[in-house]
């Protein structure tokens, strides 16, 4: 209830006992059974640890035993891997600028070696294996290779190709990530990635910035479809990973407490600054694109920096923090501890004015960078008032403002063809403003869609706030058939509700397994909770988030290891 994370052993006759725990700002959880069945593999960096180590916790006494950490005293324990057949570390991997692996088997050191030395500047991941562990399927990538998968015989050392992730994707024109380093407004060193165009100097190039979402998470090295989009039309891409990114420890993390909007905003503004100083970036021409957490700081940026960006769009990006907490859904409940201590305390005077002082919309009057706004109609954390706020502050003093508005997405556009049109509108838009390339062709499915969730500017009003605290404004009791979209395929289940008041809850059924609703509420005509499932026997958490107008809902479904899948559903009668 309070994020904390419990380990707890399970005795004969049901009950448990807490053998390990650590706070919500502290990163803790089993990694898997030591062989002797008696300890399990842990990873913590709970109390004056900074870095996520590996440790051994006994299981009957709670004793903790340090088994390794980063090597370099870099960067947290990334994962571990074991084999199969003796049950022992093979290797540990930390993700510094690319991975680092630290063999514990020569063996496998030697396998691995054997096909780094084939297929070069890969990343190399073993997947599953024989029983006997003489055959592996292994799957390779790069910044510069979205995946391929091949199966590695130990024997005979054949590796064959199974498959291409995207295999229409060109391989030879996409282009190479590197590392690269620099000092932010305070001295603190901020870790990023820098993509260039290929076939062109690095020299005064139109660049994008793409900050992350989270903002607790991390860009990694490897492919990444905006950066390669963006470098194909001939920008320079930057994406630094800022203060309060994940993976670097937690004073790196904990920097970013009470940062929003100025020292998290520092990091990319000097990171923008480290590239023109190096001839590589055109100071005329840059531009920034983000969303959620790098929407935030898409705002942010031509906010508080007016004069640094050319052109920005800004995706499903909150520009009021007091709302965004004020709209934290029910399964987020344990969250808000840590979004108190690192955002500030809407409940204090002096939380509410931070809040207001790090919000761009307290300061949309001063925008005048040529703004592409993306909003989902459906998102219930940033207000699509909010949005028609940021678009009218620029309308309404001249400056170019572009709007694309989705009535079916919510916080993030989940449907391909809403994504799609999207892309093609910014593209066009960077183009315009930064001069880079862009394709004017498209289908016509995506074309007609684009016309769809285009809004003139002219045509947005103010529409009246609603309550933070609204009442249920429908009716969800009774039996619901729902389609759902998952990797192109429609899948339909049910859900019966029960609602009373605001609280609602109930049960799914599918063929691919049910569960019950937890945590569930109504708030106006939106609707949020947590289903308990059991699909083809695993268990999983999946959040539902939808509107309902009439017999109708729309939706999304927040499922683990798969991503966000729209539905739409009708009320039977």
């Amino acid at each position: 209830q309070n994020g904390d994370t419990e380990l707890l052993r399970v005795e004969p006759d049901g009950k448990t006992a807490k053998i390990y725990d650590c706070n919500a700002f502290e990163d803790c959880g089993p990694v898997a059974f030591h062989k002797d069945n008696k300890r399990v593999y842990i990873r913590t960096n709970k109390g004056s640890l900074d870095l996520i180590e590996l440790a051994l916790l006994d299981v009957a006494t709670g004793r903790v035993e340090k088994v390794e950490g980063d090597p370099l005293g870099k960067v947290d324990l990334e994962g571990v891997n074991f084999s199969s057949v003796t049950k022992d570390i093979v290797a540990t991997v930390y993700y510094d600028d690319k991975p680092r692996i630290y063999f514990k088997d020569k063996k496998y050191e030697k396998y691995y070696n054997d096909i780094k030395k084939r297929l070069g500047d890969r990343e190399i991941n073993f997947q599953s294996a024989t029983r006997d562990e003489k055959k592996f399927v292994v799957v390779s990538s790069s910044d510069v290779d979205p995946g391929t998968v091949w199966v590695y015989d130990t024997g005979s050392r054949d590796l064959s190709t199974l498959y291409q992730v995207r295999e229409k994707l060109d391989r030879k024109s996409l282009a190479p990530m590197k590392p690269i380093r620099f000092k932010s407004s305070d001295g603190l060193e901020i870790p990023a990635y820098l993509t260039l165009p290929k076939g062109v100097e690095a020299k005064n190039l139109p660049m994008v910035v793409v900050p992350h979402g989270g903002p607790w998470a991390r860009d990694s090295w490897g492919y990444h479809s905006y950066a390669q989009f963006l470098a194909n039309r001939g920008y320079a891409v930057l994406q630094p990973n800022f203060r309060a990114s994940t993976g670097y420890g937690k004073k790196f993390l904990n920097a970013g407490n009470n940062e929003w909007g100025q020292k998290m905003q520092d990091d990319i503004t000097w990171g923008v600054k480290y590239l023109i100083d190096q001839g590589i970036a055109d100071p005329k021409r840059v531009g920034i694109l983000g969303g959620s957490y790098g929407g935030y700081a898409t705002l942010a940026g031509v906010t508080f920096t007016p004069d640094l960006y050319a052109a920005a769009v800004a995706i499903v990006a909150p520009s009021n923090l007091q709302t965004l907490l004020e709209s934290v859904p029910p399964y987020w409940e344990a969250a808000r501890t840590i979004f108190y201590k690192r955002m500030g305390d809407p409940n204090t005077p002096e939380g509410l004015e931070q809040m207001k002082r790090q919000s761009p919309l307290t300061y949309a009057d001063r925008i005048k960078t040529p703004l592409m706004v993306v909003q989902g109609a459906n998102d219930p954390r940033v207000n699509k008032r909010e949005s028609d706020q940021i678009v009218i502050a620029l309308r309404d003093r001249g400056y170019a403002v572009e709007y694309i508005l989705a009535p079916d997405e919510g916080h993030g556009f989940a449907r391909p063809v809403n994504n799609m049109a999207m892309l093609a509108a910014a593209e066009k838009f960077l183009a315009k403003h930064l001069g880079g390339r862009y394709q004017d062709s498209m289908t016509k499915e995506v074309q007609k869609r684009l016309g769809e969730i285009t809004v003139d500017p002219k045509d947005v009003k103010i529409e009246k706030a609603a309550d933070a605290s609204a009442a249920p404004s429908v009716e969800v009791t009774g039996k619901w058939s729902v389609s759902l979209e998952a990797g192109g395929q429609a899948v339909d289940l049910d859900l019966e509700l029960e609602q009373n008041g605001a609280e609602i809850g109930g049960k799914m059924i599918s063929a691919l397994g049910g569960g019950t609703l937890e945590k569930g509420r109504v708030s106006g005509a939106n609707i949020s909770g947590t289903i308990n499932a059991d699909v083809q026997g695993q268990p999983m958490e999946i959040k539902m988030e939808g509107k309902v107008e009439g017999s109708k809902m729309t939706g999304t479904f927040m499922v683990p290891g798969i991503g966000n899948l729209p539905f739409t559903a009708v009320k039977n009668k």
